[in-house]
């Protein structure tokens, strides 16, 4: 069964984005990564959240604007939304609760895993209990201000079991299970 699996990049110091979404501090650490192709290679599906799916592009201006990982992935995205657009876009189907979003996609997703897409998406995953695992490519830049790779005011705790660690030269990727 698909296991449902938060997907990111993020700074050292906990931002997956800028200050208004900004991503284009990722471009400078795009580049060969074999952990990031092997996950790309095990997810059959994306659950994105609508802020992501309309967000900043770290490819822009380039050939692979607006496609998943940079182009690096093809296959059916789950957008979970509160306003479906009214003209489709290929290959994306605009889901409106979650527990719908997650059923297709893992349907979609089929023995692969389910990419989760955005931090208030992966956020709502958590505290639904339907998030298995986190995968987390942390390179070495300090943003500042952004959007934070989990963020609960109040606080809250979330207990996670490394399963992975693997270096490279520009980054340390981290793949998490999920404690329930």
């Amino acid at each position: 069964m698909a296991k449902l699996q938060y997907q990111c990049t993020m700074s050292l110091d906990g931002f997956i984005a800028g200050p208004g979404g900004d991503m284009s501090w990722l471009a400078a650490h795009l580049g060969p990564d074999p952990t990031a192709e092997r996950i790309m290679r095990q997810t059959g599906a994306l659950l994105v959240g609508r802020r992501t799916f309309d967000g900043d592009d770290p490819h822009k201006g380039t050939e692979h604007e607006g496609e998943p990982y940079g182009g690096g992935w093809d296959g059916p995205q789950f957008v979970l939304t509160h306003h479906v657009p009214d003209a489709p876009v290929p290959g994306v189907t605009f889901v409106t609760d979650l527990d719908s979003a997650v059923t297709a996609a893992k349907a979609a997703a089929g023995h692969r895993n389910v990419g989760v897409l955005g931090a208030r998406v992966a956020a709502q995953c958590l505290r639904a209990g339907l998030l298995d695992e986190l995968y987390v490519s942390v390179v070495p830049v300090l943003l500042g201000d952004g959007t934070r790779l989990f963020d609960h005011p109040g606080g809250t705790r979330i207990r996670l079991e490394q399963l992975e660690l693997t270096q490279t030269p520009g980054a340390a990727t981290f793949v998490f299970r999920v404690l329930r």
